[in-house]
């Protein structure tokens, strides 16, 4: 059987490859980078900050539609890499779902940490994954030290990405892009819980 350490998101950081959540597990100085979308880091900020939108998000839906349904997310799993992309699971329980026949959903990463985040649900990762591509934290630590691949900042995640939206939303304005001005707009919106920018 695979052996599961629990594990929490310790932090996103910014590289030159993108955005990594680095999941830690519990007890141990190594953490594993999961790549993740732009998108995918708004929405896990979003639910580790506890910040209520005006409109929902595709996860608070999907937490919706499960309490609707009086099932529970007990956790998530990141259970396989497979031609180096992290599989991830959902484990569902209630109604005709008990501890021992749960609900087992295939999600991708970034899917199931926006989930784990909203609901406070504990996080799982393999024993073997962490073994094949675990990273000392001391690492990163240097890595944030020297400013490279990982941006330093005082600022925290979500001030992080409200300021890189903000450059963005500059950017896009300057462009005369004022398509994905608004976009990035109602997103600001929403992060900030404000009537205007």
């Amino acid at each position: 059987m695979q052996k599961m350490l629990q594990a929490e998101i310790w932090t996103i950081a910014q590289t030159r490859e993108g955005c990594a959540v680095l999941l830690r597990p519990r007890g141990k100085n190594v953490a594993v980078p999961i790549f993740v979308g732009q998108l995918e880091v708004q929405s896990i900020l979003i639910g580790k900050e506890g910040i209520s939108l005006p409109r929902p998000l595709t996860h608070d839906l999907f937490i919706q539609l499960i309490d609707s349904l009086n099932l529970a997310l007990e956790r998530a799993e990141i259970h396989e890499l497979k031609n180096n992309t992290f599989h991830a699971r959902l484990v569902i329980t209630g109604g005709e779902y008990g501890r021992e026949n749960p609900l087992i959903l295939d999600s991708r990463p970034s899917d199931a940490f926006g989930l784990a985040a909203r609901r406070k649900c504990p996080i799982f990762i393999s024993a073997d994954i962490v073994k094949e591509t675990g990273i000392p934290l001391d690492f990163f630590i240097n890595a944030l030290d020297e400013t490279s691949p990982v941006t330093k900042s005082d600022l925290s995640p979500l001030e992080e990405e409200h300021q890189r939206l903000v450059d963005q939303l500059n950017k896009a304005v300057d462009a005369e892009d004022y398509e994905r001005a608004a976009e990035i707009r109602d997103i600001l919106k929403e992060m900030m819980g404000d009537d205007g920018i």
